[in-house]
């Protein structure tokens, strides 16, 4: 009888948690930049949203310092993420802004989900994963801190993982890898262990504390490990860093001051390698120094020894809560040392040491962490192996996916690995070097597979992972950029609602109408879409009149850009005409690439061969008129050309001329955007 009891009271105790489970339509969990958009698109799309992720901010790196965006190619971001960097660009007095101060990417993150009425709970972790069948259930949270709260059930129809760890995955039973898998495993050629040039230390590194005497010890942060063969596989991961935000404006600047675990011997590679290289500027030469909005940084690892802890955190992906935020806190202490070690220590040159100081955290960012980033860049953790591998192969182009539902365009980019003991063979001598940095791109942007988002079938149907997807280390490598996995947080989205409402597994939709959704409503709000015509994604749509040279270099728009150095001696044009769905008011814009490869910036020697004005023809309805565009400034860049009233049809264009050009003419892309979605 008392058995009987005991079984009746723990099934009415379930009974009644399951009652008090909150229940929702879309579970996203992981407030990264992908997990924001994720929880927006669906919500948008009329289902009940929660958002949960475990520390007190939305955004992940994108509001956590990495200002200066990855993209690789503008063409390849679309949608939200997309009106995400034009908010940017809105905050800041323009079009579009792809550099940004870290508080204005998380109020803008911040707004997406209070626009669309996304209940969010911060602080709270993922426990428990409830799975009946291949499907599932619920999850268990908890608070991330010790507060005494209970632990939280939520039910679901589907769930996205956007944590940049894949723990909601992982927990879930879903297959995945860590660390990069051996060339010969998918065919591939920069998978895998390899030492090469870049963050590179120079020859002559001595690896000991005393140089030249082994006895005395390896320096702080060399691994004893031997160099593997070139393409084997491992379970290393590339270095984690955090991305600094720092200021030089007097007024806003907090001295970099001691920390309170500094250990000066951390550093000591670093004035070997100084004594060597004699930078002339700690920009390049000990960080890489990108300038953001006033008078603020996104600071990079740059060189052999720089902010990269390499080889500390091979365990991060697979730690537990606890074990994480020791890792956590060492890259800090670490990161906070190297600022300090660099602007204090009398043994640095002393030109690095006053360049060094005039950088101070920022009073105004990080307000509830002491003014230093929350976020620690996990370049890469866990990875999914799913129902589609994106590979080396989809990257370079060699290997074209019909199922695309988001692109990506960066380098396959990564970071250093290991920090080891090599033999110069050339002087018999122990030096030290880095392995695993890995930095090869010169290929356009390509369609990321739908299911690479995706767990195979058996495993679950009902969970999108657009964070930790199923890729090759050297793959991720060029997938992992914050635009990316926004605009993949869009298309899980998207697909999940689709899922709900067919009623099917999300292996069972229909590609094509998610990828037509996607196409048709960008912005997940109705309304009417961009009109994008490029000369290698629209080719029907441009007409071309004389012999235009087709370039791969410069910053182009999609795969190539038209050029003409003529200086005008022969007529010659490339008309964009545009299918116009309804008569209404349009923004006109134009981009700007530089043929020659150059920056951004109007006083780079390069942006000198580019004709300072381009001359333009109009015709917008009945209307044709010619203007003069100057083409030196907002390099890389649109250019707006102005408002136009356009009627339906194909009766509107736009001519790119080369008459009266005094350096080179570049037509790329030209962009009609809808007036009332033009400025929002």
């Amino acid at each position: 009888m008392k058995k009987h009891l005991l079984v009746l009271l723990s099934v009415l105790i379930q009974c009644a948690y399951q009652s008090h489970a909150q229940e929702v339509d879309v579970c996203v969990y992981g407030g990264t930049s992908a997990g924001v958009i994720a929880a927006y698109t669906a919500a948008k799309s009329g289902k009940k949203v929660l958002l949960i992720e475990p520390s007190r901010h939305l955004g992940g790196l994108s509001s956590g310092g990495l200002g200066q965006t990855d993209i690789g190619n503008k063409y390849a971001i679309m949608g939200v993420a997309r009106d995400f960097y034009r908010r940017i660009g809105q905050h800041y007095g323009k079009f579009e802004q792809w550099t940004f101060e870290p508080h204005v990417a998380e109020q803008l993150f911040n707004d997406y989900i209070k626009s669309a009425n996304v209940p969010v709970w911060l602080e709270h972790r993922l426990v428990k994963v409830q799975k009946q069948g291949e499907k599932i259930q619920s999850i268990e949270v908890t608070a991330s801190e010790s507060k005494g709260e209970k632990v939280r059930l939520v039910k679901a129809k589907m769930f996205i993982d956007c944590t940049y760890e894949g723990d909601l995955m992982a927990q879930a039973g879903v297959s995945y890898i860590v660390g990069r898998e051996a060339n010969s495993q998918y065919n591939e050629t920069w998978n895998g262990v390899q030492m090469h040039d870049k963050h590179q230390f120079p020859e002559g590194i001595d690896p000991y504390k005393t140089p030249s005497d082994s006895s005395s010890g390896l320096l702080w942060g060399i691994s004893t490990a031997a160099l593997a063969q070139t393409g084997s596989g491992d379970k290393l991961l590339q270095a984690y860093n955090f991305r600094l935000c720092l200021t030089k404006d007097p007024a806003n600047r907090i001295p970099i001051t001691k920390p309170a675990r500094y250990d000066s011997t951390k550093y000591e590679l670093l004035l070997r390698q100084v004594a060597v290289e004699k930078p002339a500027h700690i920009n390049w030469g000990v960080l890489h120094i990108a300038d953001m909005p006033n008078s603020k940084t996104d600071i990079n690892n740059k060189g052999g020894f720089s902010t990269d802890m390499i080889g500390m955190n091979h365990s991060f992906a697979e730690a537990d809560y606890q074990t994480r935020k020791k890792i956590i806190k060492e890259h800090e202490d670490y990161t906070k040392g190297f600022l300090y070690f660099v602007g204090h220590d009398p043994r640095m040159p002393q030109h690095l040491r006053q360049q060094m100081l005039e950088w101070g955290y920022p009073k105004d960012e990080y307000l509830d962490n002491n003014h230093f980033s929350h976020q620690i860049y996990v370049r890469e953790a866990r990875r999914m192996v799913g129902e589609y591998v994106m590979t080396q192969h989809n990257c370079e182009g060699r290997e074209i996916v019909k199922d695309g539902v988001g692109m990506a365009a960066y380098t396959m980019d990564s970071h250093n690995c290991q920090r080891i003991l090599f033999k110069n063979p050339a002087t018999g001598k122990m030096e030290v070097r880095n392995e695993g940095d890995v930095q090869v791109g010169g290929f356009p942007p390509y369609p990321i597979n739908y299911r690479s988002l995706i767990p195979r079938k058996a495993e679950c149907q009902n969970l999108f992972v657009p964070v930790c997807l199923s890729a090759t280390h050297i793959a991720y490598g060029s997938i992992r950029m914050e635009p990316v996995f926004m605009a993949l947080g869009q298309a899980a989205a998207m697909a999940a609602v689709q899922a709900i409402n067919s009623k099917k597994a999300i292996q069972e939709i229909d590609i094509e109408t998610l990828q037509r959704t996607l196409k048709t409503n960008p912005l997940v709000d109705g309304s009417q879409p961009e009109i994008l015509l490029d000369n290698d994604v629209t080719p029907t749509n441009i007409q071309v009149v004389g012999d235009w040279q087709t370039l791969k270099t410069g910053s182009k728009y999609a795969a190539t850009q038209l050029t003409d150095n003529s200086l005008g001696k022969t007529a010659k044009s490339v008309r964009f005409t545009p299918e116009i769905s309804q008569n209404g008011e349009y923004e006109l814009y134009i981009y700007n690439p530089n043929p020659t490869g150059g920056g951004g910036n109007p006083g780079d020697a390069q942006n000198q061969s580019k004709a300072s004005k381009t001359k333009l023809k109009v015709k917008a309805g009945n209307q044709e008129q010619e203007l003069v565009i100057s083409t030196r400034e907002q390099v890389s860049d649109w250019i707006r050309v102005g408002s136009f009233s356009l009627v339906k049809g194909n009766g509107n264009f736009v001519e790119i001329t080369n008459q009266n050009a005094d350096g080179i003419v570049v037509a790329d892309a030209v962009l009609f955007v809808p007036k009332r979605t033009a400025r929002r």
